[in-house]
């Protein structure tokens, strides 16, 4: 299996002289593509009323469960990122922890996966799970991470979205709590109008 994921990595890579364009294009969607994420929850809340802040702080809590079973996974099993073995080349700074799951690929699917469970969302939801696919192939073209790790990512971000969704009363635990700090870090520009309350 380390031998396929090591020759598809070799195959999606960069190399060792890309077009200048095409090393441009796959740095902004490894690195800026992610902040599409917080801003879209943002702006649910911001704009929704109850039923909408719900599924953003539902959407939230898939990603981060998300992100928490990549770091009990790397805890238990540290995977060496490309460049640590000498793989390939690599065009993009990243520390050396380890590479599998892709946290990038599970925030932007975990979210995706949860909306896409949403029938008034389901078109953000396909909008955000197309858009990982491309985030994938720069990471892997950049040389950080290898194929398996966004199969990976796709695994526990599925893995996180049924576990918020099965702990449906989480949901419900969280809102109260979260509209209170809301309106409280918010106050001024509620009362300005600039946001709804």
């Amino acid at each position: 299996m380390e031998g396929l994921n090591q020759a598809l990595f070799l195959m999606l890579n960069a190399p060792a002289h890309p077009p200048v364009l095409l090393l441009g294009m796959a740095r902004g969607l490894a690195e800026w593509s992610i902040w599409l994420i917080p801003l879209m929850l943002t702006a649910g809340w911001l704009r929704g009323g109850e039923w909408r802040r719900r599924l953003m702080l539902e959407a939230t809590a898939s990603g981060l469960a998300g992100l928490l079973i990549n770091q009990m996974i790397g805890l238990v099993w540290q995977h060496p990122r490309p460049f640590m073995i000498g793989l390939g080349h690599t065009f993009l700074a990243h520390s050396l922890d380890s590479s599998f799951p892709s946290d990038h690929l599970t925030l932007i699917w975990a979210v995706a996966f949860n909306l896409l469970m949403h029938q008034r969302h389901w078109g953000t939801g396909l909008y955000l799970a197309l858009l990982g696919v491309p985030v994938a192939w720069a990471r892997i073209y950049l040389g950080v991470h290898f194929p398996l790790d966004m199969a990976g990512a796709a695994l526990v971000a599925l893995v996180s979205v049924r576990m918020v969704q099965h702990e449906e009363q989480l949901v419900g635990r969280l809102y109260r709590p979260s509209m209170a700090l809301y309106r409280l870090l918010a106050a001024p520009l509620i009362r300005r109008g600039w946001i709804q309350n």
